[in-house]
């Protein structure tokens, strides 16, 4: 998700949640926030059709993963962020079990990583975190015991 939506969202300056974030930046390695390149921007950019919002923004927007979702939780603290960090992580999870239930899901997912396989190139570790992504939803995870009562 974009900084600038989870700012909306946890109802705050999209400032300050980055300003946050830049306060602690060992609790955000690369696969749970990066921030887009230039051209990474400039082709969402263009696909946006009314973005006044977007056209302001100095620099290029944060991306967080559902792992540094969860790593916000911890660091915006209030009774909004807390609720709404809930929301998403439910989101997420009903997100995977739809993808897990769906038996043509994973064949998509399969062509999905056959197409980006033919643009890859050769250093572009975004393209690498997302085909080894699309490798993990197919791979059920394993039956764990359950702990407990």
């Amino acid at each position: 998700m974009f900084d600038i939506d989870l700012a909306v969202l946890y109802q705050v300056e999209t400032k300050y949640l980055n300003r946050t974030v830049k306060r602690h930046l060992k609790r955000f390695p690369a696969d749970f926030m990066f921030q887009l390149t230039d051209k990474e921007w400039e082709d969402l950019r263009c696909q946006f059709v009314t973005a006044k919002k977007v056209e302001k923004m100095r620099f290029n927007p944060y991306v967080f993963t559902e792992q540094g979702i969860a790593m916000l939780s911890g660091l915006l603290n209030s009774d909004i962020a807390i609720n709404v960090n809930i929301q998403i992580m439910r989101a997420f999870v009903q997100l995977r079990h739809y993808v897990l239930t769906k038996s043509d899901t994973n064949e998509q997912i399969a062509e999905l990583r056959k197409l980006l396989m033919l643009y890859i190139e050769k250093n572009d570790i975004r393209v690498n975190e997302i085909i080894i992504a699309l490798n993990n939803l197919i791979e059920k995870p394993p039956k764990t015991k359950r702990i407990g009562f």
